[in-house]
């Protein structure tokens, strides 16, 4: 497998991040790296998905199986976890071509009420892990991908395109994530590609926080009039992980939310 690529997923054992575990997984040149928080059980059993998912025969893989998919657990809202994190999975894996930084944070509060976000603690929380951790994360992985003209793709959110959201602290910080992405981008190029993708709410558990009325109401403003698919979210995730021509760019995935 001397040509094979390998990718980073943080945050990835459920969701989303999961779901972009998989869909890279499919990718018969690529190997997967999955962070985790906590739950090492699905972790776990997301790496024996992958591995049934995998067109490559693990018989002919020329590898240990935890080799060619690797469950990883670190805080992403703690730098040195993050660079013990980036340590790792190359020491396991031998390179990093593809970075998918997923992790975020968010506590439901209602966004149109200037009250609920008077606490300090949300915002610091909010800014740590939905833009630091991530200038982090690039930052311990940079060298890495630079070896392989590698691509570094974040996970932000509508809500940081149109005021909306769990929460004005996690909006603006997806905001901040979103033009950090861009700046990261001029800043990397040209060997780094840097792009930052934006759904709208996806039913995972972090979508299903929301209130169901809440729910109701913006599945009827979604203009397809229905929610984000997850494996949408993933195939737009791959096409930034294979294209060499596309940078600076935030990937809107809101079924017409925003519209």
């Amino acid at each position: 497998m001397e040509t094979s690529r390998v990718a980073l997923v943080t945050a990835g054992s459920k969701g989303l991040g999961a779901a972009i575990a998989r869909a890279l997984a499919r990718d018969a040149q690529m190997r997967v790296a999955i962070n985790f928080c906590s739950d090492a059980d699905a972790a776990e059993a997301l790496v024996h998905e992958l591995e049934v998912l995998s067109p490559v025969p693990l018989e002919a893989s020329g590898t240990d199986p935890q080799r060619r998919f690797l469950a990883v657990k670190a805080d992403m809202a703690d730098r040195s976890e993050i660079n013990r994190l980036v340590r790792h999975t190359v020491n396991e894996m031998g390179r990093l071509d593809v970075v998918v930084s997923n992790a975020g944070w968010t506590k439901v509060t209602d966004f149109m009420d200037l009250q609920q976000a008077e606490d300090e603690l949300d915002w610091d929380r909010c800014f740590n892990v939905n833009v630091k951790s991530h200038l982090f994360l690039f930052q311990a992985c940079a060298p890495h991908l630079d070896l392989t003209e590698g691509a570094f793709i974040s996970t932000a959110s509508i809500a940081g395109v149109k005021p909306s959201g769990s929460s004005l602290p996690y909006a603006v910080s997806k905001a901040a994530l979103i033009h950090l992405c861009r700046s990261l981008a001029v800043i990397a190029a040209p060997r780094i590609r840097v792009n930052s993708v934006s759904p709208g709410v996806v039913l995972t558990d972090w979508g299903l926080k929301f209130p169901k009325d809440q729910l109701r109401a913006v599945e009827e403003k979604n203009s397809l009039k229905r929610f984000v698919a997850v494996e949408d979210v993933a195939m737009q995730v791959l096409y930034l992980a294979n294209s060499k021509s596309v940078t600076g760019t935030n990937n809107v995935i809101d079924a017409g939310f925003s519209l």
